[in-house]
């Protein structure tokens, strides 16, 4: 059991915050850490730019980049996994006929960003379904089943966002570098949540947020690329450092708040103090009680629940049929748990259907699933009966 972690943290009291998969959260240490860096800035910014600035990123860089098992050299630091996701597509660039494959577990951001090369340069996506249930091996011939010789790139998510699953990013790297194809992983929820994360795995190129799970303030997140790539990466922005090519020319972007950044170590030393394995433990244990007390408060079968997969520290419930289909229904019901349990939640469609998102970290108690699996029968109740 953790304990005295919420005191960590700035967020109201009053609410139970659920949805730690969101936006994080970054404890009181970090937050403090980044407004020293803040001060230093302020107080003399050409002497920080000038000064050691760049070998302070590099610094928080290697740290991230040895946290999650990877080769710092092949490390970048950037804002968040979507930039990291248009950095691979800038990179790669597809065009007239290019296939880029995703599947339906796919982030909003990552699709639109996909269906803008569709737009832009007659790229077509194809969509491989995986089911909530299918097992690695379903998982990895769902998506191998969509490569043709036409398919540029293949983006999966190491943890879907909208489902909570974990894809099998090992085992498709090693196909997809079989037959020559890239694959990019969109791993904005590893970082902290999975141990190691890098270890023993050589994508194509890989993105995870520092500032979800690994308590770094946000706006950062590590880019990883393979050696075949390192050297081919072709920034957002040029900027100064741009002949000084891979990390510098993606990292030197004009003048964007660096305090971010390194602040990151800081939020590296929140798990050293809690131990990453106990916190990890205590997050995937408490994500699957919540889901087991909310799924039987709403008559689900705990057996038939979503299993998304080792180490995952966020789990889905669905919502009765018809209750939630559009964006509107979401925003709505949204609002409604959070207004009135005082419960901060994630809600998406997926499939057409409702799914309920809760997320677990070290500042909750089994105490707040509790009060929302008693306090939300009757809130969808009422939302049904006002929508029909």
């Amino acid at each position: 059991m953790i304990t005295n972690a919420r005191e960590l943290f700035v967020l109201d009291p009053h609410v139970a915050h659920l949805n730690h998969g969101s936006f994080g959260s970054v404890p009181i240490p970090v937050r403090q850490e980044r407004l020293r860096l803040l001060d230093e800035y302020d107080a003399n910014p050409l002497r920080v730019v000038v000064g050691d600035l760049w070998e302070r990123v590099a610094d928080n860089r290697t740290a991230a980049a040895r946290f999650l098992g990877a080769d710092p050299d092949l490390c970048a630091l950037v804002m968040n996994a979507t930039v990291g996701v248009a950095l691979a597509l800038n990179t790669v660039r597809p065009g007239a006929g290019d296939e880029i494959v995703i599947t339906d577990h796919s982030y909003h951001a990552v699709t639109l960003a996909v269906e803008d090369q569709v737009e832009r340069f007659g790229a077509k996506v194809v969509v491989a379904p995986i089911d909530l249930d299918a097992g690695a091996a379903e998982a990895v011939a769902a998506v191998m089943s969509a490569v043709t010789e036409r398919t540029r790139l293949v983006i999966v998510d190491e943890i879907s966002s909208a489902t909570a699953k974990r894809h099998p990013i090992a085992e498709l790297a090693t196909r997809l570098r079989q037959m020559g194809v890239p694959l990019l992983v969109d791993a904005a929820h590893s970082p902290g949540m999975l141990p190691r994360p890098l270890s023993g795995m050589d994508p194509d190129f890989w993105v995870g947020n520092m500032h979800k799970w690994a308590f770094a303030p946000g706006g950062t997140a590590l880019m990883r690329v393979s050696a075949d790539w390192r050297d081919r990466i072709t920034p957002l922005v040029v900027s100064h450092a741009h002949l000084d090519g891979y990390p510098r020319n993606v990292e030197q972007q004009g003048t964007r708040d660096h305090t971010t950044w390194l602040a990151l170590k800081a939020g590296l030393a929140i798990l050293d103090r809690f131990g990453e394995a106990e916190i990890q433990r205590h997050n995937t244990e408490l994500a699957a009680y919540g889901q087991r007390v909310i799924g039987e408060a709403l008559g689900l079968n705990p057996a038939d629940l979503p299993s998304p997969g080792d180490h995952v520290s966020m789990r889905v419930i669905p919502l009765p049929p018809g209750l939630v289909t559009d964006l509107p229904t979401v925003i709505a019901l949204y609002h409604r748990i959070a207004d009135e349990l005082a419960t901060e939640t994630a809600i998406n469609v997926w499939r057409g259907e409702g799914l309920l998102r809760v997320s677990a970290q070290i500042y909750n108690s089994p105490e707040e699933y509790d009060r929302l699996a008693q306090n939300l029968p009757s809130l969808l109740r009422r939302f049904a009966a006002e929508r029909a």
